[in-house]
């Protein structure tokens, strides 16, 4: 019989796995209350998130460079984007909060990009009608961790480093009673006992072979979630950016940040060809240019036009480059050329992309001030997520919150470059908030089931004791090429049905997964754990992909061209089923606030005509 008196317990009223943008704003904000003890986990070191690589900005409608935008704008661009499947609380809570917390960001000594007159600078990104990003060059992301944790250290955080999560624990009547973790380095298993839980764990791009995330995008919080029975939501929207790194295969998937394309940057084919002009969809042209004659110049190939179509939304960029390899005009290693070169001076490209000038200056050999970039699309981003309510961020399960990326809903069927960033301080703020005031309900701490927590513990080390088994290393492998045939960024029934099938027998695999050696530094055993939620993550994604017929977005059916009106009605929910395997469903949506409905409806004269009022009685 396992004996766990001797395990270490931590007891705190609100906690947080995962130390990116999102988790370090609710621990920030759950500590505001200083009665509320914080608790924040994280996978790798502190610092060392994901969010650095969101490089180009941070959406928010301050009006600083073009005092025309307005929340009211930028809901609409996100609806727009996202193809109106978003959950449309909460892109009218992040249109509205944005703005307040960059500039609370600026307080807390975010370092940002300024105009002549001293503001926050902002930058074109694609699928925004207005200069909106903020930016504090191409790392952006980094200066947002940066002060996110210099303001965070003196708020009286705890904060475990390299420690996985492993499994939540729960009381009787279904709420969250705390959870089970092991630090990587020792092997030493830890109870953290906690009256709310809050998932900032990122993605699951790391299910694909090209994907721009590092190592500790696995899907932790997606399948932790899922196994104590939380509800995923949408998860077949995966979005490939448009533009990583393509060469050397060292490098390939590495993200080149849409700043490039913000400052100007131009993407071609092999014949030389600007070939963006040839995939501009005529209903976007219709929807978002300043005109019926602008979009007519756009759809005509008119270079002059207002706006560049790199810039276009990513799902429709990145179908393009795709495109344009398959009919062998891709570059000389399979991608795109991406010029900033002959746009912009030596001087501008160093001051305004210094990252990127060094990235392709130390990891390719490349001078992006006198040579194009070859570019192609990576797996960049997860627009489905654990499905939460908007107005709290809790999931289906009774404690449990969810922000970042982590959740679902947001950015509906694509996100809009820029938008992640900001959600991350929108919905980490609010989650932090929220669970504080939900664990201050609490009388006391709920109790988790013994027996719980050494089955958890019992599963972990069964990898480890096992006398033979599978190799973790391979079934990943093989999950990472499965998805990157099967469930890529085009796909069809037969491929998405065959890719579930290889699923279901990787599934049999892990079940006799095993990792030699002990239990101290031993990646091996944190490659096995990891796979258990790569694994859900990537089936939810496969069963939600063929259930959806139609192509929407971040979400291409080759058998299903075109987007359906029925489909715009539903979500697909993943679930666990009675019998443990997953249930995929389509639930019926909710109507939206006929006044949201009429802003993302309206046009954009009549919206720019609207807030010019609104801005006058100000």
């Amino acid at each position: 019989m396992l004996d766990i008196s001797g395990i270490r317990r931590l007891q705190f009223d609100v906690l947080i796995i995962g130390a990116g943008g999102a988790g370090l704003s609710a621990a920030i904000s759950a500590s505001q209350d200083k009665k509320i003890r914080v608790g924040l986990v994280c996978k790798s070191l502190l610092g060392k998130a994901h969010t650095v690589m969101a490089e180009g900005g941070m959406a928010a409608a301050l009006g600083n460079v073009d005092n025309r935008d307005d929340w009211k704008i930028h809901f609409r661009d996100t609806m727009r984007g996202g193809k109106m499947l978003n959950n449309w609380k909460m892109a009218e809570i992040h249109a509205k909060d944005s703005p307040k917390r960059v500039r609370e960001l600026e307080h807390w000594g975010a370092v940002f990009d300024r105009t002549r007159d001293g503001l926050i600078n902002q930058r074109n990104f694609g699928g925004h009608r207005y200069p909106r990003l903020a930016h504090v060059g191409d790392r952006t992301g980094l200066e947002m961790i940066r002060t996110l944790q210099d303001h965070g250290i003196h708020q009286g955080i705890d904060i475990h480093m390299e420690c996985t999560a492993l499994d939540i624990l729960k009381d009787k009547s279904g709420k969250v009673a705390g959870i089970v973790c092991m630090y990587r380095e020792t092997g030493e298993f830890i109870i953290f006992e906690t009256k709310s839980l809050i998932f900032a764990t990122g993605g699951a791009g790391k299910s694909w072979e090209v994907t721009s995330n590092s190592w500790e995008y696995t899907g932790d919080g997606f399948g932790m979630a899922f196994e104590a029975g939380a509800e995923l939501i949408d998860m077949e929207f995966n979005q490939f950016h448009p533009t990583g790194m393509v060469w050397p295969p060292s490098v390939k998937g590495i993200l080149v940040t849409e700043g490039v394309r913000g400052e100007g940057g131009i993407l071609k084919n092999n014949k030389g060809e600007r070939f963006m002009f040839d995939y501009i969809p005529e209903k976007f042209a219709n929807e978002t240019a300043d005109s019926v004659e602008e979009a007519a110049r756009w759809l005509a190939g008119d270079k002059d036009a207002r706006r560049p179509p790199e810039l276009l939304t990513r799902d429709v960029v990145a179908r393009a480059i795709n495109a344009e390899v398959k009919a062998g005009r891709g570059s000389k290693h399979g991608g795109a050329y991406l010029d900033i070169a002959t746009q912009r001076s030596s001087e501008d490209i160093k001051k305004k992309l210094p990252s990127m000038y060094h990235q392709f200056k130390i990891l390719a050999e490349l001078d992006i001030t006198k040579q194009p970039m070859e570019v192609g699309p990576t797996c960049h981003y997860f627009m489905g997520g654990i499905k939460v309510d908007a107005e709290t961020s809790m999931t289906t399960v009774d404690g449990l919150f969810a922000c970042g990326e982590a959740a679902g809903g947001m950015h509906g069927a694509n996100r809009l470059g820029g938008n992640s960033l900001s959600d991350l301080l929108v919905f980490g703020n609010l989650s932090g908030i929220q669970s504080a005031k939900y664990s201050n309900k609490l009388k006391s701490m709920p109790k988790a089931d013994d027996d719980d927590i050494k089955r958890i513990i019992k599963n972990a080390t069964s990898i480890l004791n096992r006398e033979k088994g599978n190799n973790p290393y391979l079934i990943h492998e093989d999950l990472q090429k499965n998805m990157q045939d099967n469930v890529g960024i085009i796909r069809t029934k037969k491929d998405i049905q065959d890719g579930i099938n290889k699923i279901e027998e990787m599934k049999l695999q892990f079940q006799d997964v095993k990792a030699p050696g002990s239990s101290q530094f031993n990646p091996g055993w944190h490659e096995a754990l990891a796979l258990r939620n790569l694994l859900i993550s990537s089936e939810s994604v496969a069963r939600s992909a063929l259930l959806r017929e139609e192509s929407r977005g971040a979400h291409t059916r080759e058998d299903f061209p075109s987007e359906e009106d029925e489909w715009l009605h539903y979500n697909i929910i993943s679930k666990k089923g009675v019998n443990g395997e997953m249930q995929t469903i389509k639930v019926k949506r909710s109507e939206p606030d006929n006044e949201l409905k009429r802003i993302a409806n309206s046009s954009i004269e009549d919206l720019e005509k609207e807030v010019k009022i609104d801005h006058n009685k100000v």
